[in-house]
């Protein structure tokens, strides 16, 4: 059974950091991308960074790219999404998703089959 569980949100002040984690169970395919996303109340679920762990690929946001870093553990299906010099607009509820059998870092949701529950990050001005 596929399971993803994610951890690591809180409250912190504008220019602070969190990491947010996100371990994967249940996965037989090597080829295996993983994703956070972030949505809020009555939006669209907007794409934040992606890796493929058999190419290495990454992608992020243009709103992220250079304060944010998705980073695999080693040998193991678990992510970490490290989130520098937050603002108060990286307000959001954050998802990690799963999709196997890929190589390409796809930022669109509609490729992810496997979904987390969820952790909020709220960032204080």
């Amino acid at each position: 059974q596929v399971q993803l569980v994610e951890s690591g949100g809180g409250s912190v002040q504008a220019g602070g950091s969190l990491r947010l984690s996100c371990a994967a169970s249940g996965f037989t395919d090597s080829r295996l991308c993983m994703a956070w996303f972030r949505q809020a109340p009555g939006k669209e679920r907007e794409g934040v960074a992606t890796i493929c762990f058999r190419s290495g690929s990454t992608r992020y946001s243009d709103s992220v790219k250079d304060r944010f870093t998705i980073s695999r553990v080693n040998g193991k299906n678990t992510v970490y999404l490290q989130m520098y010099s937050l603002k108060p607009e990286d307000n959001y509820m954050y998802y990690c998703a799963a999709k196997d059998g890929g190589f390409y870092p796809d930022l669109s949701p509609n490729v992810y089959k496997y979904w987390g529950q969820g952790t909020q990050v709220t960032v204080s001005s």
